[in-house]
């Protein structure tokens, strides 16, 4: 598993990905949805570990990852 900014590149369920930016799973949803060309579908409930990495690239790395870089 590799590391952006201490966040861990892994399988991430949509809930937790919300849960990472501080937002619901709802709204979550409506951010990345211009982008899900580009992400891919989900395989099961989890987004694989090359679709985070789409996510944190297109999104920004989540706030608690910015907050331990300082």
């Amino acid at each position: 598993m590799s590391t952006t900014n201490e966040t861990t590149i892994k399988g991430y369920m949509t809930k937790e990905l919300a849960m990472m930016y501080q937002v619901s799973p709802k709204v979550f949803r409506n951010w990345i949805k211009p982008h899900l060309h580009a992400i891919g579908e989900r395989q099961g409930w989890y987004y694989n570990s090359m679709q985070v990495r789409i996510i944190f690239e297109r999104l920004g790395p989540p706030p608690e990852a910015e907050e331990s870089s300082m």
